[in-house]
């Protein structure tokens, strides 16, 4: 193969690879983005320590909005809760993780902290 030949496969391939790559890399970094910056809203605003939380989940969703954090509080394992970290860190809403149990009422919630 001429060295012509070779540097425009080359380049093509890079292009490829650069065009798969880039939405992948993109929907990784800002799961890990929201999920930390929830994780510093609930350590420096809320006062949690690190050994309360149980998991920190950036979660990339087909609704909008497209990202959102899910948190697990070692207390209370059987609720997740659902955070937006697009400006504001807020509390958007709750949900029992088993199937068949119904949802909790905030009352008896121990981490509920409504917008």
């Amino acid at each position: 193969m001429r060295p012509i030949k070779r540097i425009v496969l080359l380049l093509i391939v890079v292009l490829l690879l650069g065009l798969i790559l880039t939405p992948i890399v993109y929907v990784q970094s800002n799961k890990r983005i929201y999920a930390n910056k929830v994780t510093k809203y609930l350590i420096e605003d809320q006062k949690y320590r690190m050994d309360e939380i149980e998991s920190v989940k950036g979660v990339w969703g087909l609704a909008l909005p497209q990202f959102y954090v899910v948190v697990l509080f070692k207390d209370e394992s059987n609720v997740e809760y659902i955070y937006f970290a697009h400006n504001d860190v807020i509390q958007f809403e709750y949900r029992a993780i088993e199937e068949e149990m119904n949802k909790p009422s905030k009352s008896n919630l121990k981490h509920y902290d409504p917008y």
